[in-house]
């Protein structure tokens, strides 16, 4: 099997971070989204959608972050993607929260367009009400994660085990520790990212982002 991802994407972050804290073979190939490599017709024939990641097994390809990590949870047996009816629909459930609702705010709203000149929009005044609205709105989501789907007592986003839902989930938010957020104002949420943070594999897959985040750092973002 093959995953074609970029270190520094959220969305390619859940799955690495599931292979390896399992430790499963999957090769693993860059697709260079800070050259613009997913434009180029040699990737554009693996996903027209020009986005990582994609999961190649045999010749069968799968994009979509939340699809691969149900494909791989489900061909390798493992205990993160529950076989009982009730709790995989949860997990279903907070995992399509995070990518309908979640993430089109807070990555799409407010952060990437301070990160990336493509994501920025066409004048200043149209720039700004985007990020103090994407913002409003993620805060919002926040407040949701911190009190409902985490709650004072909740070690994971479905109880007691941690499932692909956290794998998921955590990637979205550490977004926010690139433009220096700080989530202590959220301490359920705080608790759980902490949590998260503590797993084997974690600074190895995401010592790219936080290098990327010590490139940016300094600059003017409109921040928790």
């Amino acid at each position: 099997m093959k995953l074609y991802m970029h270190p520094v994407s959220m969305t390619s972050r859940p799955v690495r971070l599931m292979i390896a804290e399992h430790g499963l073979e999957v090769e693993e190939q860059i697709v260079d989204l800070m050259t613009g490599e997913h434009y180029q017709p040699p990737f554009v024939a693996i996903n027209p959608n020009r986005l990582v990641p994609v999961l190649e097994d045999g010749a069968f390809r799968l994009t979509e972050s939340s699809a691969i990590l149900k494909y791989l949870a489900d061909k390798f047996d493992l205990p993160v993607y529950p076989k009982d009816l009730k709790q995989r629909a949860r997990v279903n459930e907070i995992m399509d929260w995070f990518n309908t609702n979640f993430y089109r705010d807070y990555g799409y709203g407010w952060i990437y367009p301070q990160l990336f000149p493509h994501h920025r929009r066409p004048s200043d005044d149209v720039q700004s009400a985007t990020i103090a609205w994407g913002k409003e709105r993620a805060l919002g989501w926040l407040e949701l994660l911190n009190d409902h789907w985490l709650g004072p007592t909740r070690r994971y986003l479905c109880g007691d085990q941690i499932t692909i839902a956290d794998y998921f989930g955590v990637c979205l938010l550490t977004l926010g520790e690139v433009i220096g957020c700080d989530f202590s104002a959220y301490p359920n949420v705080k608790r759980w990212l902490d949590t998260m943070k503590r797993l084997p594999s974690w600074p190895k897959i995401n010592e790219a982002l936080y290098g990327y985040a010590e490139a940016v750092k300094g600059q003017p973002f409109v921040r928790l």
